[in-house]
């Protein structure tokens, strides 16, 4: 028994002279350390110089915005084409911009967006090099039979009622994104 009281007694003055044990938590910061304060980078303030935005009733509008940091903004927009393919109209939007790059060069852009998409330019952006003649002659080609193919289609529709069905069906299943096969052969 006394041997007992004598390990138990080691084992006491061991554990309290023995350096404390760092527990982590659930941030993985051992309790008995304090967090390292995190450095957070200071950002600049940037002015606004110049804000000026025009609404019109008929949805139109003009802007335009200037910042401290050489960013330069104009816009103008407005709706268009109201039809049964766009019952809202279509939003037109033709703008300008420009600021200075890393290397401390004026990137300037002009853009058009409407129903065809966003078109931009500027000298900054690399334009696609020419098409070389024979590759612009295969493309023609494969256009024409293109062309011709639909122009058949359209004689044969005109006959056969069934054959305007399916081809109906056909472009139907083109709009929505799916294959229907060849419809010359059927």
């Amino acid at each position: 028994m006394n041997t007992f009281f004598i390990l138990c007694l080691c084992a006491i003055v061991l554990t309290c002279s023995a350096k404390p044990q760092l527990r982590p938590n659930a941030n993985n910061i051992p309790l008995d350390e304090k967090p390292e304060p995190r450095h957070r980078e200071s950002t600049t303030w940037i002015p606004i110089l110049k804000f000026n935005k025009e609404q019109s009733e008929d949805g139109s509008y003009r802007t335009e915005y200037e910042t401290g940091n050489s960013i330069v903004h104009e816009e103008t927009g407005f709706l268009k084409d109201f039809s049964d393919t766009n019952p809202n109209g279509v939003l037109v939007q033709h703008g300008q911009y420009s600021y200075l790059s890393p290397e401390g060069e004026t990137i300037n852009v002009q853009y058009t967006a409407d129903e065809h998409g966003f078109r931009a330019t500027g000298d900054h952006i690399p334009t696609p090099p020419a098409i070389p003649e024979e590759i612009q002659k295969g493309l023609d080609q494969i256009y024409a039979g293109i062309k011709l193919q639909q122009e058949r289609l359209e004689q044969r529709a005109k006959s056969d009622p069934d054959f305007a069905k399916k081809l109906e069906e056909r472009r139907l299943a083109n709009k929505n994104g799916q294959y229907v096969g060849l419809l010359e052969n059927n």
